[in-house]
């Protein structure tokens, strides 16, 4: 269910909207809705990117455990070589 919204835009960037709407063959509302679910769900991905690497932040300073970046390299070396290679195990 869809609930009605109020969103004040200037109007440079109302005629915008239009403008690629009309470009679009679109609704302004449709670029409109279209622009925030996408702005919304690039920013769920980086802030689950953030969240990840504040975890993988938090094990390394409890564990020590890491890989060089040497040794990274070397493994997506083997990867994009097209070779089935396990990664590198961890080490302190």
């Amino acid at each position: 269910m869809a609930s009605p919204t109020s969103l004040k835009l200037d109007d440079e960037l109302k005629g915008r909207i239009q403008h690629l709407a009309d470009a679009r063959r679109r609704s302004s509302h449709w670029i409109m809705r279209e622009a925030i679910a996408q702005y919304v769900e690039r920013e769920e991905k980086r802030e689950a990117f953030r969240e990840d690497t504040l975890r993988a932040w938090e094990e390394f300073q409890r564990t020590g455990l890491h890989l060089t970046g040497e040794e990274v390299d070397a493994w997506m070396a083997k990867l994009e070589a097209g070779e089935d290679a396990e990664p590198p195990a961890c080490h302190t």
